[in-house]
């Protein structure tokens, strides 16, 4: 049976079977910025620690599993996208979010960037950019300190690329990291996959 988390205009609902939207503004079409604070937000799609890689609908409105992974491989922190965007892959551009607890699919939440982790995907003899902006979440203690992706401790940095190169070796995939970018590349890499979203 498939699991299905149905984003209803003012809550969630699990059910087994696919149900049709109830309207209400999709959540790849929200504001990029906080509502009260003037943050960009993300969008989280997979919580840090899940085995379950969670994707969201927009056109019905629903989180669905995708896929899982092996035992002992889990998501290292909350993964999801920052809306209004559209990036190389056609997906909304991916956000990585280090915060002190998982939050979970549909959570909204503010995020400082910190940079990006720009990258090359090859999957299927064809290649294209599929970068992972990296930020962390604006309520957090062990995280609030880090101000530029310079700040976030090397080996952790290493232990994100090695989860996205492996993850995508699973699928079949090559996942080929480029460079490693501040926040004011990462914030270009928004504008960009911003006016794709507009020209699409």
């Amino acid at each position: 049976m498939a699991v299905i988390i149905h984003m209803g205009a003012f809550g969630l609902s699990s059910n087994g079977t696919l149900p049709a939207p109830q309207g209400g503004m999709k959540l790849t079409d929200l504001d990029q910025h906080h509502w009260e604070t003037g943050d960009w937000i993300a969008v989280v799609e997979t919580p840090g620690g899940s085995r379950g890689k969670i994707d969201y609908d927009p056109e019905r409105q629903i989180f669905h599993l995708h896929h899982l992974l092996p035992v002992g491989l889990a998501f290292p922190f909350d993964f999801g996208f920052i809306p209004r965007t559209k990036a190389e892959d056609g997906d909304p551009l991916d956000v990585v979010v280090l915060t002190d607890q998982p939050g979970y699919p549909g959570l909204v939440t503010g995020i400082k960037l910190l940079g990006s982790i720009e990258a090359e995907q090859t999957e299927e003899g064809k290649t294209f950019r599929n970068d992972r902006l990296l930020a962390r979440a604006v309520e957090s203690a062990s995280f609030a300190s880090l101000e530029t992706i310079d700040d976030v401790a090397p080996k952790l940095m290493d232990e994100i690329e090695e989860f996205f190169k492996f993850y995508n070796r699973l699928r079949g995939k090559t996942f080929r990291v480029l460079r490693r970018s501040g926040r004011d590349a990462a914030e270009k890499l928004i504008r960009d996959a911003t006016k794709g979203k507009k020209a699409a």
